[in-house]
């Protein structure tokens, strides 16, 4: 498999399961994002797909995979099995840092839902190898007491009309220890389905990353 700056198939084999992937990678790209979807999401979310291509306009290789299985996904239960989340895409990043023509790459991660709660979880697991964390509409409080351990600069992303989860990625920033941000997205819901609010959502997340997943972050 060659680094090619269109999208491609690929098949992760974790523990014995196949995980269906589509990666790209930019030419010149040294930075790399792993999507961690949410509940009842897949690689084939429309809002995490148009946020993957303003990343990679701006340069940045994408990993967009599912998580659980199609079987897992029908479960509820599994949806909000943080640790398993979490485990999945430590497997996942692993195997990435696997592939030879991908060594150069720095990794950041980007969560929406309970998968926010995931990339923050192996975020904190992996400290240093892990440049920058991205939340859309998130739920960072089920990372619980390993949020003090996240080292990525962190960009916690909400809509200013979905109540609740603002007052629980509240609750979160407070409890992060590293760089971060709290950014409201005004007349937004849960799933930024208003016009504008998706792109608003990638724009800040294209400005967090192009800040931080570089190779001189990892040593400042």
């Amino acid at each position: 498999m060659e680094a090619a700056d269109r999208e491609q198939a690929v098949e992760i084999v974790l523990k014995s399961t196949i995980h269906a992937g589509s990666l790209s990678v930019p030419e010149g790209a040294t930075g790399i994002v792993l999507f961690a979807h949410g509940s009842g999401s897949s690689r084939l979310s429309p809002r995490n797909t148009l946020v993957a291509q303003v990343l990679r306009s701006g340069g940045m290789a994408t990993l967009l995979f599912d998580l659980l299985t199609e079987a897992e996904d029908q479960i509820y239960k599994s949806r909000f099995d943080i640790d398993l989340l979490t485990e999945r895409l430590l497997s996942t990043t692993e195997w990435l840092q696997q592939q030879p023509q991908f060594q150069e790459l720095v990794i950041g991660y980007f969560g929406a839902s309970t998968g926010a709660a995931a990339a923050l979880k192996a975020a904190a697991t992996l400290g240093s190898d892990i440049r920058a964390v991205v939340s859309r509409g998130g739920r960072p409080d089920l990372a619980g007491p390993d949020l003090s351990r996240v080292q990525a600069p962190t960009l916690l992303i909400v809509g200013g009309n979905d109540d609740v989860v603002i007052g629980l990625n509240k609750d979160a920033y407070n409890k992060l220890e590293t760089t971060k941000e709290l950014q409201i997205v005004p007349g937004a819901t849960h799933l930024f389905e208003e016009p504008g609010t998706l792109e608003e959502v990638a724009r800040l997340a294209t400005r967090w990353f192009e800040r931080f997943l570089t190779k001189e972050s990892k040593t400042t």
